[in-house]
């Protein structure tokens, strides 16, 4: 019989899953992630939190159950050949090391664009690196053409049954390292291959448990195929969760998943930045964005079905995070959270409107549980904390109005709505900025610029303790003549907040400029001279 009439497979059923699952290979690389239990987020959302720990891998990811199980089940004469398989990220490394496990050869297919803490963990593995291309559809292309050239046998990152085998063996472990009371297991989605093999385990053996997909609300591919009843391929993804960033789900994985999973969540970038910290809390551990996104489901599910008393699995999928993005994570988490409000308020450009401002801050509804930053106000009634100012930005640009950039601490879910409202009721336009995507990622840092209006400016550098009043402090020891010109400020978590200072004084006051900053006792330096401030600030 020729090839071209060969009979093809019958699709493979639930039981087949089930068997495959149940005799999977992978204990040769993967050990069994331990389920612990997130006690402070429990607490906080009043239903029970359990955390697969995925990120503690050989590899910190999930990913080595599915490659080494395929490598597994390979012929001896497929194995002599070796593999091949294309990815920038935690298949790489699974697969590297599963061929060093194996002693096999393993070419493993980047973009160029990879970064190099990437390469080296796979080369560190054995795996031989191949760079080609400045995207994963450049490599997983040369990755099929040198699979032809050299016979390779090529290892798909999800959308092959032995690998949607391998990552059913989580749902295994934690059916029986939890045997009481489960409502739902998050699962998060990319090619949809962990999902698969999850849902294929957890509904064969208690289908009473919800699988909850999870996906970016800019990379929802399985959740829009869903919907469509087929396969959509999306034109772009975003690329934070780079983990799950697949514009087309593989056809295997949707055939199998597609019907056992229970509801979608799509989340934002905030609420996994948010999510990443409250694991870090818990745990101790930095999880990359892939590996968040359960929890952060599981948030966003809470706060939407009004749940109380019920327990949900997350699965930690993933910890290889680039350092460099910890910066982005900490600045979006409090946003994420909804522990930041940021504001855009217009105040007169007149003498005390700074001070009144400030003073008003601590007056505002809804009160923050803490007093940290430099930043507050006193004087508040009995029983409430001041607020903390988080963030601000301003130059003068205007002689009748000043457009601050403002960042306040909150404590409550929509209290930026009634801040900004409170603020305008008291004589100050504010615009809530809160979800603005620009202004999170760019205004806030450009806020700034040169100014005709700043003439006899002095610019200082000050450290400021973080404790409430110390604003109000530097406020009240100013001369009245002084104006503020310019002030930079973020919180940085630390016990000193460092601020960027505008000062315009006259050269005739500035012995007494002097005897103010003696009398502050701040650590300060004086940049007026530095020739960075004359390019970008000085008029």
């Amino acid at each position: 019989m020729s090839k071209k009439n060969a009979p093809t497979s019958p699709p493979l059923t639930s039981a087949d899953y089930l068997k495959k699952i149940l005799t999977a290979r992978v204990y040769d690389v993967a050990s069994e992630s331990v389920l612990e239990t997130a006690s402070i987020l429990s607490a906080r959302l009043n239903n029970t939190v359990l955390l697969k720990r995925e990120d503690q891998q050989p590899v910190h990811s999930f990913k080595l159950r599915g490659a080494y199980n395929k490598m597994a089940h390979l012929s001896p004469s497929q194995l002599k050949k070796g593999v091949i398989c294309a990815s920038a990220g935690n298949h790489a490394q699974g697969v590297a090391l599963s061929a060093q496990r194996l002693g096999i050869r393993a070419v493993i297919v980047m973009p160029v664009t990879t970064p190099l803490v990437k390469i080296d963990a796979v080369s560190a593995l054995g795996g031989e690196v191949v760079l080609f291309g400045d995207s994963y559809s450049d490599a997983h292309s040369h990755a099929v053409e040198l699979e032809k050239q050299e016979g390779l046998c090529f290892v798909h990152p999800f959308d092959d049954p032995d690998v949607i085998a391998g990552q059913g063996t989580i749902a295994m472990e934690l059916l029986r390292q939890h045997q009481g009371r489960l409502d739902a297991v998050f699962v998060a989605i990319g090619g949809g291959g962990l999902i698969a093999g999850m849902a294929s385990y957890i509904k064969a053996l208690r289908p009473e448990i919800k699988v909850i997909g999870v996906q970016m609300n800019d990379s929802d591919t399985f959740a829009q195929s869903a919907a469509a009843g087929c396969r959509v391929t999306l034109p772009d993804v975003g690329l934070f969760s780079d983990g799950t960033a697949v514009k087309q789900v593989g056809a295997e994985t949707f055939r199998v998943a597609q019907p056992l999973i229970d509801a979608y969540v799509r989340v934002d970038t905030d609420s996994v930045c948010a999510a990443i910290k409250d694991i870090f809390v818990d745990t101790r551990s930095i999880v990359e964005p892939a590996g968040a996104l359960a929890v952060a489901a599981i948030k966003q599910y809470v706060a939407t079905h009004k749940t109380s008393g019920q327990t949900y699995a997350a699965i930690l999928s993933g910890a290889n995070m680039n350092f460099d993005r910890l910066r982005f994570v900490a600045e979006r988490a409090e946003v994420g959270e909804d522990r930041e409000a940021l504001f855009a308020v217009t105040l007169p450009e007149e003498r005390g409107s700074f001070r009144r401002f400030c003073e008003l801050l601590g007056n505002l509804p809804g009160f923050a549980a803490k007093a940290t930053a430099a930043i507050t106000t006193t004087n508040l009634p009995s029983g409430k904390s001041p607020r903390s100012v988080t963030e601000f930005n301003y130059r003068v640009s205007d002689a009748h109005l000043a457009h601050v950039f403002v960042g306040l601490t909150t404590s409550a879910r929509g209290e930026s709505t009634k801040i900004a409202a409170h603020l305008g009721k008291h004589g100050f336009k504010a615009l809530d900025l809160s979800h603005d995507d620009l202004a999170k990622e760019h205004i806030r840092h450009m806020v700034g610029g040169h100014s005709v209006l700043a003439q006899d400016e002095r610019l200082l550098r000050f450290v400021f303790p973080e404790r409430p009043g110390a604003l109000l402090k530097f406020l009240s020891l100013m001369r009245p003549g002084w104006n503020i010109s310019l002030f930079h400020y973020r919180n940085q978590g630390a016990d000193y907040g460092r601020i960027l200072v505008g000062l315009q004084v006259p050269k005739s006051e500035d012995r007494e400029f002097a005897d103010f900053l003696s009398t502050l006792g701040y650590p300060y330096v004086e940049e007026t001279a530095n020739p960075v401030y004359r390019l970008f600030l000085q008029s």
